[in-house]
C-alpha cells in the first residue's frame, strides 16, 4: 500500500536528516514512529505527503511515486493522505463544523470553499465524523474556544473527511495531558481499525505507543533500528534508539498502566 524505497533527504546544510529509508506499510496498518528528537521522525512523514521535499528515492502509495507528481497531480494525491499535526492547525475563527469541512478543499476546491458551499453529504459526513469523537454538540463553537484534546479530535475529523487511505499523525499528544493523550491515541487507532486505514503515528512517548499500536518502527540519526512488535522493545533496543536510561522503570509503567486499562474496561 505504502512503500519507501531508498528515501533521503539532506538538508542545504549538509545534514542528513534520512538515510535510504526502506518501510513497507501494508493496507490497514497502524503503526508508531519513535525515536529521540532529531532522529527525522516529522521529517519522514512529511517527505511522504511532500511538504518536505525529499533530496532522493521513492514514496509508493499503490503504485504511483508521489516523489514524481507534478504540483497538480500532488494535489490529487493529498487526498488519500489524512494530516493529523501536532499543533492542530486549526483555523481559529471559524466553527468546528468549517474547519471540518475545509478537509473537503481538495475535492469542492477554493471559491466553494471560501463560499461555504460545500455538498450535503459533505455536511451530512461532517456531522457524523463529529458525533462519532463526541463533539457533536459543539459543531458551532469556534476552534479558539476548544481545549487541546478537543482541538485534536476536530483535526482528525477533518483529516477523515478527506476519506484517505493512508493516515500520516505527527505528535497527536505532544501538548495534551496523560489522560487526554490515551483517549486521543485510542481514538485514532479505533477510527484507523473501523475505516481500513493504514497510519504512521509519529509519536515520543514510547508507553503510548506499546499501549496502542501493534507495530513500532524506532529511528535513530535518520535510519531504522527497530522495526518490529511493541514488546520487543526490550531495555537493549530502547537504548539503541534513545541512549542510556532507566527502561526497565518505562516496561514496568506500561505493564501496570495496560492492567489498569483491563481492571477499567
Amino acid at each position: 500500500m505504502l512503500r519507501l524505497q531508498k528515501l533521503t533527504k539532506t538538508y542545504k546544510t549538509g545534514d542528513q536528516a534520512l538515510k535510504s529509508i526502506d518501510l513497507d506499510v501494508p493496507k490497514g496498518q497502524v503503526l508508531a514512529l519513535i525515536g529521540p528528537s532529531g532522529a527525522g521522525k516529522s521529517t519522514m512523514i512529511r517527505c511522504i505527503n511532500r511538504l518536505v521535499e525529499p533530496t532522493s528515492g521513492a514514496v509508493m502509495l499503490d503504485d504511483v511515486d508521489l516523489v514524481k507528481l507534478s504540483s497538480g497531480a500532488l494535489r490529487k494525491a493529498r487526498r488519500e493522505m489524512g494530516m493529523i499535526f501536532q499543533e492542530y492547525a486549526l483555523i481559529e475563527r471559524l466553527t468546528v463544523m468549517e474547519n471540518v469541512l475545509s478537509g473537503r478543499l481538495g475535492y469542492v476546491g477554493f471559491w466553494r470553499s471560501f463560499l461555504r458551499r460545500y455538498p450535503q453529504s459533505d455536511v451530512d459526513e461532517a456531522f457524523r465524523l463529529l458525533d462519532r469523537v463526541g463533539l457533536l454538540h459543539m459543531a458551532d463553537k469556534r476552534a479558539d474556544e476548544l481545549s487541546g484534546g478537543q482541538r485534536q479530535r476536530v483535526g482528525i475529523c477533518r483529516a477523515l473527511i478527506q476519506n484517505p487511505k493512508l493516515m500520516l499523525v505527527d505528535e497527536p499528544t505532544a501538548s495534551l495531558d496523560p489522560k487526554t493523550s490515551r483517549q486521543i491515541m485510542r481514538l485514532i487507532t479505533e477510527l484507523c481499525q473501523e475505516r481500513g486505514l493504514a497510519a504512521i503515528i509519529n509519536i515520543h512517548d514510547v508507553a503510548l505507543a506499546q499501549m496502542f499500536v501493534p507495530r513500532v518502527v524506532g529511528l535513530r540519526f535518520g535510519e531504522i533500528v527497530y522495526d518490529g512488535l511493541p514488546t520487543g522493545l526490550t531495555p537493549d533496543k530502547l537504548t539503541e534508539i534513545y541512549g542510556e536510561e532507566d527502561w526497565e522503570a518505562t516496561i514496568e509503567k506500561v505493564e501496570d498502566d495496560e492492567t489498569g486499562i483491563e481492571a477499567a474496561e
